[in-house]
């Protein structure tokens, strides 16, 4: 950087100095005067009319400079020839002197004679050098890295800012250390992992867990994505990576960062083309760079992915990435401490409680989070209020997990009534059959593509889901389609999405997870696909067509007998089904308080915050939307 900052300078110097002595030349003539024959100097001589003469030799005769009585100035030569000016001159009265001949300085002479070619040839290099990619986005700076250098100056993120990854926390705190002390393990024979890898689901902070690591070391941190490297020009990739280690090298002990590894690390030998062939070039210069016969010390190599699975064996080998970090969702507590962080940034007010928010959002990653602190901002922005509250966080929860609510789609009566009773259909097999998460909350208010939504909330984290839980689900899911059989006789649309989860419950509780008795514990289907496709691309089904009957078999009795559990159990509960569809009707929305009066017999209480709606004057039905979306799990 000093290197081209030091050439800038030099170009334009040498520009202004030839410019000034141009510029100098022009104005010397200029003020020495206007230019005349020299036969007509004579005549003003004869006339009387100069005042007075200065000689001076020149190169090609005598120069003459004089001054005219109205104080003019003239400029004339002679030639060495004419001996009688000087008689002329004291004849009319004329004041002379005679100077000697002016040597011009070498420097000067130079500049006079060489300046035009100096500035070509500056002007040439400056180009040269702006095109071979001195400057940003030269025509050959393709194979300049575009890592950019965050050093303690302009990085301020600290382990502070980061909450619910204490774990991931405590893995990559060794690197900190290191950098700090490198001598505390050297001395015992340890060597720092030369490469981390951060693996976790989007969004839960990998690239900001990176950020914090080289806050806390205050060290160089460079950063760069996986998909600068690859470019239209062959070679350009491996030229980038050759030219980043380089800067690296520089700035030791100092960390580089890649995120979204997967774009250059894909597994080798599965191309279908010449630009696969530049990503392995890519690839195969980032592995010798890591661990190859050059060690880089001092250079730590981090990088983010969600796709571990498609990542080259060679780059996840001890000396390379040697320890991968796995950044979780966060569980309970993780989530409390994020929404610490985030609400830090925003006025709240005395009723929020962050630990029943955590509760209530199981699946959460880090940026759902602050999404939901941003979401709950923007409505108390909207209601001119001075801090954000509670209320604002629960309307940015349902907003996040139900999808936006539009108010202003007007339904038919039928229609509504009829997404009622699909909807009390969810609610009610949730609430009578076991192993079911708790409903939260059922709304007839379109939100999102859904008619309707009925919300289930798990009370604790899950990690696992057993038998009896996925029938369970199955029944719920079927609640939607048998509540509009029995009460409103007819059959729509808005299932379709049920019945893809029933059926996918079911294939998989068969195929995947061993859980009848008639196909055993045993694999029926695997992903075999192409990595550079990706691994979901192709399935191979290892199964004979008996094999495969059996399979539909056993899917379709699943089925069949969490469908009969499900209608059983509204065509039991006929008059609370009645009374949670009208309180749908009356209210649009209910949450477990309603719910809760409802299966015990007693009339539900009102909502909260409820308030009569608008009459529903009679306009055109709304065009056909995409079905319902069923109850939500979180």
């Amino acid at each position: 950087m000093n290197n081209q900052w030091f050439s800038k300078v030099a170009v334009w110097l040498v520009i202004a100095l030839v410019l000034f002595t141009v510029f100098k030349q022009f104005d010397r003539g200029a003020m020495q005067g206007a230019q005349i024959g020299y036969s007509d100097f004579l005549e003003e001589v004869r006339a009387k009319r100069i005042k007075s003469v200065t000689l001076q030799e020149g190169n090609g005769g005598t120069e003459i400079l004089a001054i005219t009585n109205d104080d003019k100035r003239l400029r004339s030569t002679a030639t060495y020839l004419d001996r009688g000016l000087v008689g002329d001159l004291i004849n009319n009265g004329v004041k002379f002197d005679v100077k000697p001949r002016e040597e011009p300085s070498l420097l000067m002479s130079i500049l006079v004679s060489w300046g035009p070619m100096l500035l070509l040839i500056g002007v040439w290099i400056y180009f040269m050098r702006q095109m071979q990619g001195g400057g940003k986005g030269g025509a050959f700076s393709f194979g300049k890295s575009k890592a950019r250098m965050l050093d303690e100056a302009n990085n301020s993120t600290t382990f502070a800012d980061v909450a619910g990854c204490d774990e991931a926390k405590e893995e990559v705190k060794e690197l900190v250390d290191f950098l700090k002390d490198p001598q505390k393990f050297q001395k015992l024979g340890g060597r720092i992992p030369r490469g981390v890898l951060l693996v976790g689901p989007p969004g839960t902070g990998k690239t900001l867990l990176a950020k914090a690591i080289a806050g806390e070391a205050k060290v160089p941190f460079f950063t760069i994505s996986g998909s600068d490297f690859v470019e239209m020009f062959v070679g350009v990739g491996a030229a980038r990576v050759r030219d980043m280690f380089e800067q690296a090298k520089k700035s030791a002990p100092c960390i580089i960062f890649i995120d979204e590894i997967d774009a250059v690390g894909r597994h080798r030998g599965a191309g279908l083309g010449g630009g696969n062939d530049e990503r392995e070039q890519t690839l195969n210069q980032m592995l010798v760079e890591m661990d190859g016969f050059e060690t880089n010390l001092g250079v730590i190599v981090m990088a983010a992915t969600n796709r571990p699975d498609i990542l080259d064996p060679a780059l996840l080998r001890p000396g390379r990435f040697d320890r991968q970090v796995y950044v979780s969702l966060p569980d309970v507590r993780g989530r409390e401490a994020i929404l610490g962080v985030h609400m830090r940034k925003v006025p709240v007010g005395q009723d929020i409680r962050a630990d029943l928010l955590a509760r209530g959002t199981p699946g959460f990653s880090g940026a759902d989070l602050a999404n939901l602190v941003n979401e709950a901002a923007l409505f108390a922005a909207r209601r001119n209020a001075r801090v954000v509250e509670m209320a604002d966080f629960e309307k940015a929860k349902d907003k996040i997990m139900m999808g936006p609510e539009r108010k202003s789609m007007v339904m038919p009566e039928e229609e509504r009534k009829n997404t009622a009773f699909h909807e009390a259909g969810h609610a009610l097999v949730a609430r009578l059959l076991p192993k079911t998460d708790p409903v939260h909350k059922v709304t007839i208010i379109p939100r999102g593509r859904a008619l309707g939504v009925t919300m289930q909330l798990p009370e604790a984290d899950r990690y696992s889901l057993d038998k009896l839980r996925m029938l369970s689900t199955i029944s719920v899911l079927f609640g939607g389609r048998i509540a509009e059989e029995v009460f409103m006789n007819q059959m729509t649309t808005g299932a379709s999405n049920d019945f893809e989860r029933a059926t996918q419950i079911a294939r998989d509780m068969v195929m995947r997870y061993g859980m009848t008795d008639e196909l055993g514990p045993m694999v029926y289907a695997e992903n075999e696909g192409e990595v550079f496709l990706g691994r979901s691309v192709t399935k191979t089904t290892h199964m004979s067509e008996e094999t495969m009957r059996k399979v539909d078999q056993q899917i379709r009795r699943i089925i069949d007998e969490q469908y009969a559990v499900a209608r059983k159990l509204i065509e039991d509960h006929a008059d609370k089904m009645h009374a949670m569809a009208t309180a749908l009707l009356e209210w649009e929305t209910i949450d477990s308080d309603q719910i809760d009066d409802i299966m015990a017999g007693r009339p539900p209480r009102p909502p909260k915050d409820w308030s009569p709606s608008a009459s529903r004057a009679a306009e055109p039905p709304a065009p056909p939307v995409n079905p319902d979306g069923a109850h939500v799990t979180a």
